[in-house]
């Protein structure tokens, strides 16, 4: 490594940074850099004395005597992203890294029509599909997912939460069989691919709800355990209560109010202080206006409701506009 990038210097640093350090470095970073920084972590795994020393020396730390080479690797990065960020956040981080380093190979699909996508697929096995889609953008996926016949939309679900790693020339055969049949031919190079169950979270969560509600419902059938795990991961309507609330502010500016009606019908006390709180007072008195005129509704409607705020809930964690904090992650002390 004659030449290091800034990403490159900065990954050793951190790698012999003690862990603690590492950590509080880490936290000061957004996702975007963070995933950026493990991606280096994980290519260097164990850089050389000299390239360490060259780097720490432009950052002021003068190497002195023979320097113990650093540790990288997927581990490393995991283990700093956790604690940086938490499990749940942690796990996105790293599978989008993973995503990008594993799937560059399968990244012509992306440009292909979902629909047309679905029916190439459905001859293939449950688990040749998964590992497709754990490597497409997950909107890309999720449509591809939804287009799927049931139970294969199931089989690819519960393979892309049980799958593991594959091997480079797994991966480099299913990305050939797919650039012949589709004609596509320009390929680049891919290493691993990782599924799990937050890959699959991350594809129901820009599903629709009746799709997100039918598979779910499907993967309980098989196994109650793994549907467990994902709807514990997943964002719900119920999620808002664990927003900041200029978060929630955010998310509420842009509900029409029938459909925050709607959304309230029946909900518990906690969740209708939370919308009640973070919506200005005029629309706090229409809002109320609206649910006293409203009278009975079917569930369907207020489903629907509540989906479309989950949907703005999903979108707008997704672009790092708001952060929806989960159980595993780390209480405020005040």
């Amino acid at each position: 490594m004659s030449e290091l990038s800034g990403p490159q210097k900065a990954a050793v640093v951190m790698m012999n940074l003690d862990r603690a350090r590492a950590v509080e470095v880490m936290k000061h970073l957004t996702e975007t850099e963070a995933e950026e920084l493990a991606a280096e972590i994980i290519r260097m795994r164990r850089p050389d004395t000299s390239t360490t020393a060259r780097a720490l020396r432009e950052f002021h730390r003068i190497a002195a005597g023979q320097l113990p080479p650093a540790r990288g690797g997927r581990d490393v990065a995991a283990s700093l992203l956790e604690a940086s960020f938490g499990a749940e956040r942690a796990a996105g981080v790293l599978t989008r890294v993973s995503s990008h380093m594993a799937g560059t190979s399968l990244e012509f699909l992306n440009a292909a029509d979902p629909d047309q996508l679905a029916t190439l697929l459905e001859a293939e096995l449950p688990q040749t599909i998964a590992l497709i889609l754990a490597h497409l953008r997950t909107s890309n996926a999720a449509q591809v997912l939804a287009a799927l016949p049931d139970p294969l939309r199931t089989d690819v679900a519960q393979s892309i939460a049980t799958m593991g790693s594959a091997t480079q020339e797994a991966i480099a055969v299913v990305a050939e069989t797919m650039r012949t049949r589709t004609g596509v031919f320009a390929m680049r190079e891919s290493t691993e691919a990782v599924g799990g169950v937050q890959p699959l979270v991350e594809i129901i969560n820009r599903s629709d709800a009746a799709i997100e509600k039918a598979l779910l419902s499907s993967i309980e059938d098989r196994d109650t355990g793994l549907a467990e795990e994902i709807r514990s991961r997943m964002v719900t309507f119920a999620d808002i209560v664990k927003l900041e609330d200029r978060d929630a502010q955010r998310v509420l500016r842009g509900v029409d109010i029938r459909t925050l009606a709607l959304a309230l019908k029946g909900v518990n006390q906690a969740i209708a202080d939370v919308i009640r709180k973070n919506v200005s007072e005029r629309n706090r008195e229409v809002l109320d206006d609206e649910i006293r005129i409203m009278g009975p509704v079917r569930m369907s409607q207020v489903e629907e409701a509540r989906a479309e705020i989950v949907r703005t809930i999903r979108s707008l964690a997704a672009g790092g506009e708001i952060t929806v904090h989960r159980t595993d992650e780390d209480e405020y002390v005040y």
